[in-house]
């Protein structure tokens, strides 16, 4: 009877693990809402009542009290007394006055945009096609330059993304023997205003598109580098600037095909000085998956649906920087807070 009652309880734990996963949408929403209503600058570091917060952010009280359970139940609030809420310590990532506040990246992953993307899995499993372009006729830079209020919400949130890495890369990288550093695909200029401060020998430049850059100026103002950094806009593909020593590259290959990105790395050795060096910072998939780091399998997966890129391997980055004249020189995993370091140079200067 013993052995029955166990397996019975075995059961219906991995049919509620199952479940759990299969409302990860309805966390996400929950997520979203939460994050679109300001609910953690209402709460802030105190404890709230659903009535109070009801009245502040203009909802129906009892619904956002089951919006609030709901939280609670993944671990964003607590409720230490009934229809009193406080934020946990993941939860207060949804604040917009925290120094590691994820609001508008939550906002942004959980928006219509993107949720109507990731409803077209199904067409990218089969096909490999992006399915933004299959539901919104065009690729997702090209609409999301046109969204006035989702692009800026974009930038926020890839600025919001970068800042751990950036700090872990200004504070964990030797840039002792660079000059000028280039920042490819440096969107509002994060992580080159991070390297550049505290560092007033070097000059740098933030080179993307130019909705990619639109906020850049605002990022090195406030920062205090901006007299010594430059806001470049251009095609990384066609014309990169040739005049620094040190180039990264954070978060962009994840966005290509292998055949774009080859083209990226091509344009890179071919007008980056023999003596400059190379820094890939982005995740480095592990030979195998596990359960150990689900996030960069998540990237790799919104990237199929949304830009047609991937993540990568170690193996596949190297096999990548030697069929395009690279040779690398280090590989940290992890060395920039979630995001790993990769240091190429060209051939002839890697030898």
């Amino acid at each position: 009877m013993t052995a029955v009652v166990n397996d019975a309880t075995e059961k219906m734990d991995l049919r509620a693990e199952l479940i759990v996963r299969i409302g990860g949408y309805m966390t996400a929403h929950s997520i979203g809402v939460a994050a679109e209503l300001g609910i953690a600058d209402l709460i802030k570091d105190g404890v709230r009542g659903s009535d109070e917060l009801a009245a502040e952010s203009g909802t129906h009280e009892p619904s956002l009290r089951r919006l609030l359970r709901t939280l609670t139940a993944v671990g964003l609030t607590t409720e230490p007394e009934p229809g009193r809420f406080a934020l946990t310590d993941v939860g207060a990532q949804l604040r917009s006055d925290s120094p590691d506040s994820l609001r508008a990246f939550s906002r942004m992953f959980c928006h219509p945009i993107l949720l109507r993307a990731w409803q077209g899995l199904g067409h990218s499993v089969t096909t490999g096609e992006r399915a933004f372009d299959h539901v919104y006729g065009t690729d997702f830079y090209s609409y999301v330059a046109e969204q006035g209020d989702a692009n800026r919400l974009f930038n926020e949130a890839m600025s919001e993304e970068s800042r751990i890495a950036a700090g872990q890369l200004a504070a964990g990288h030797d840039f002792s023997e660079a000059k000028k550093v280039i920042d490819l695909g440096g969107g509002d200029g994060t992580l080159l205003a991070a390297i550049l401060s505290g560092r007033p020998q070097l000059r740098g430049v933030v080179f993307d598109s130019a909705s990619g850059v639109a906020e850049a100026p605002a990022t090195l103002e406030k920062a205090g580098v901006a007299d010594r950094c430059e806001v470049r806009a251009g095609d990384f593909f066609q014309d990169i600037p040739m005049d620094g020593d040190l180039y990264i590259i954070k978060s962009v290959f994840q966005d290509w095909n292998d055949e774009d990105s080859l083209a990226l790395l091509r344009s890179c050795r071919s007008q980056m000085p023999d003596s400059a060096t190379l820094l890939i910072v982005g995740s480095v998939l592990p030979e195998t998956a596990s359960t150990d780091q689900p996030i960069m399998f998540f990237t790799d997966l919104n990237m199929l649906v949304n830009t047609g890129g991937r993540e990568r391997t170690e193996a596949e980055f190297r096999a990548m920087l030697e069929e395009t004249g690279f040779t690398v020189r280090s590989v940290r995993l992890g060395a920039a807070g979630p995001l790993s370091i990769i240091e190429a140079a060209p051939a002839a200067a890697g030898r």
